[in-house]
């Protein structure tokens, strides 16, 4: 369409006057009327053709030639597995789409069937194939592509090992004096009194006197003691470090050594406590005493040399023990596992003591056969999943958990494996619910289920787990604040950071968005989340070293 604006005729001249008078000034005295009159407008505006104008995006369009090259395998590749990525993560929307509208015109469902879909929806459409959410958790295993380099960290690791040496020494020497002086103190012949009194400043009245002006004697040192306790006797012993398996992190990370002393079959368990920097103590945990076995098909016999070894399991009845920590107190079984033993000694003092293999004997290594073979079933199930399932199922059972004692019956043992597609022959659950039922009440500790069908990392690999919780758990409440997580957290060593692939805040990202489905509070991680974090993460890892890297290199243990 042509436009055509009608006016008073001008030259060219008087266009150019018109526009370049503007950029000066009006004059005093000139007003915008009389301007008008001297700089007449343009008479007739030049017609517009509006089909000469080409649209922008037909600018910025690039022309396609004809003669292109055929595209490479590699960029065929590619786009197929773009084209594969974007039909599947389709798949997945409408999958979740049709769960949503078919839950909404569903019955009212019951909490515990509430619970199940909860924990099935995602489970349905990823029985082969990875998640988002399996693939970040395994960026974590590339750590294991950079060896560790034990010169680079030499000092702080030599600086560690006296440290537990230390430790160690003034445990022992802390039993050695405990025990001694209450031996002698205990000695019937301490309750004599010797002809010789010393003399000493007494006020007349005992009553009021004060405290630091008093006569106060433990025992008179001067007479010889006959007690059969000595330190040669005390010096035969095994020690061993120990920890309590519980989800509750302050008392999983407590640090426990414990000694067996051969001369009477007693045990005793010292707790060592750190107090800042440079300040310590040593404090007695379970009292010198013979004990038994509280679970197992050893249960009500003593406890003798052979039950101690790396990955054994001491049972002690908590209402034994008053004095003892409430959260413990809370459960009516006390569980340490053995972390670490002094074998020079345990070997040297077995030679001296022949233990016979009985019947028990011989059952315990045919139950430990039949949970390896049904853990190796459902660790090739885990394999790249671990740490989705493991972390999901730890949320499922405590949610199942009414009664907040860590105990649930068959149905729900059954129900976990059906809604997380953990495939199990019946006559595998009916052999290992009959060996974890032994007390027969019909309940049984889904902590205890879980390590006994699945299976655990080794103590060498669990106790890195432990220090890096207690890295970052400074405070020793059980918990850690993501944002503290987040600070302490580097992924500057990650392989894919050194080549260049992905920046170190993604690495971080990654790691924390699987980490927070792990929880069951958004702002905060306990020890037993943490835990199960790294005990999926574990079952893809074969190599000991390779995890410890895994640990080692972003929190710099």
């Amino acid at each position: 369409m042509d436009l055509e604006v009608k006016g008073v005729a001008a030259s060219p001249r008087s266009q150019t006057q018109s526009f370049s008078g503007r950029s000066k000034p009006l004059q005093q005295g000139w007003t915008s009327k009389s301007w008008a009159i001297w700089n007449p407008c343009p008479p007739v505006v030049p017609p517009l053709d509006l089909g000469s104008l080409v649209d922008s995006d037909d600018e910025e369009q690039d022309i396609i030639p004809e003669d292109l090259p055929a595209p490479t395998g590699k960029y065929k590749l590619k786009y197929q597995q773009y084209k594969t990525e974007m039909e599947e993560g389709y798949k997945q929307y409408s999958q979740r789409n049709a769960e949503k509208t078919k839950s909404n015109i569903r019955h009212q469902l019951s909490p515990r069937n509430k619970i199940d879909d909860k924990y099935s929806q995602g489970e349905e459409a990823i029985m082969d194939d990875l998640t988002t959410l399996d693939r970040k958790a395994l960026l974590q295993q590339r750590y294991a592509d950079n060896p560790y380099h034990a010169q680079q960290n030499t000092r702080k690791s030599n600086a560690e090992i006296v440290a537990t040496e230390k430790k160690k020494q003034s445990v022992a020497e802390q039993v050695m004096l405990d025990h001694l002086c209450r031996a002698v103190i205990s000695d019937p012949e301490q309750n004599l009194t010797t002809e010789k009194q010393e003399g000493a400043c007494v006020l007349p009245d005992s009553n009021i006197t004060p405290l630091r002006f008093r006569k106060r004697t433990l025992h008179e040192t001067k007479i010889r003691t006959h007690s059969t306790l000595t330190e040669n006797m005390l010096s035969r012993k095994v020690q061993f470090d120990c920890r309590i398996i519980s989800r509750n992190g302050r008392d999983a990370c407590r640090e426990l050594v414990g000694f067996f002393f051969i001369h009477d079959q007693s045990l005793t368990i010292y707790e060592y406590r750190q107090f800042g920097k440079n300040r310590t103590n040593v404090l007695p945990f379970i009292k010198k005493s013979t004990y038994s076995h509280q679970r197992g098909r050893r249960k009500g016999k003593q406890y003798q040399l052979g039950d101690f070894y790396i990955g054994a399991n001491l049972t002690f009845l908590s209402s034994d023990h008053l004095r003892l920590p409430e959260s413990i107190k809370e459960n009516t079984l006390l569980t340490l596992r053995i972390t670490n033993i002094d074998q020079v000694a345990s070997d040297y003092l077995r030679t001296d003591s022949v233990e016979h293999e009985d019947d028990t004997t011989r059952q315990e290594a045919n139950d430990r056969l039949v949970f390896k073979a049904i853990q190796d079933k459902l660790k090739e199930q885990l394999h790249k999943r671990g740490v989705r399932i493991l972390t999901a199922m730890g949320k499922y059972f405590q949610q199942l958990d009414k009664e907040g004692n860590g105990l649930l019956d068959k149905a729900d043992f059954k129900q976990a494996l059906k809604v997380f597609h953990l495939e199990m022959s019946e006559k595998d659950f009916e052999s290992s619910w009959l060996m974890l039922n032994d007390n027969g009440n019909g309940k049984v500790d889904y902590g205890e289920f879980r390590r006994a069908i699945i299976g655990e990392m080794n103590e060498y690999r669990k106790s890195f787990v432990r220090k890096a919780f207690m890295k970052l758990d400074f405070n020793k409440t059980g918990s850690v604040p993501i944002i503290d997580i987040r600070k302490c957290y580097c992924a500057k060593k990650h392989p894919q950071v050194i080549s260049g692939h992905s920046t170190e805040e993604e690495i971080k990202l990654s790691f924390l968005e699987t980490l927070k489905d792990a929880c069951s509070k958004s702002d905060e991680v306990s020890y037993g989340e943490f835990e199960d974090y790294y005990e999926g993460l574990s079952i893809g890892v074969v190599d000991d070293e390779d995890f410890v890297n895994i640990l080692r290199t972003p929190w710099g243990i």
